[in-house]
């Protein structure tokens, strides 16, 4: 240290220093940090939408599995009263 200058303006140059090269540093660790996080982000993302497009398939494979059974529930119905007038026709008929 100069013993020319007063102490505080040397005390104020060495915290500007410090404060200047804490300050490249946190930049340059941001950089790093961003350029790291897109890495992993491109090797992420496709695993991420195999599994939503895995999940997808499973929800629509389960939506058509659901309407079909209420399609053939409806059909049975249908089939059973269909059944059931035509017992009730031959019953009459056969009381005749």
């Amino acid at each position: 240290m100069d013993d020319e200058k007063p102490i505080t303006e040397q005390a104020m140059e060495t915290i500007t220093t410090a404060v200047e090269a804490t300050k490249d540093a946190a930049v340059t660790a941001v950089k790093k940090v961003r350029k790291a996080a897109k890495k992993v982000a491109k090797k992420v993302a496709p695993k991420k939408a195999k599994k939503s497009s895995k999940k997808a398939a499973k929800k629509s494979s389960k939506k058509a599995a659901k309407k079909s059974a209420k399609k053939s529930a409806k059909k049975a119905v249908k089939k059973s009263a269909k059944k059931a007038a035509k017992k009730k026709k031959k019953a009459k008929k056969s009381k005749r």
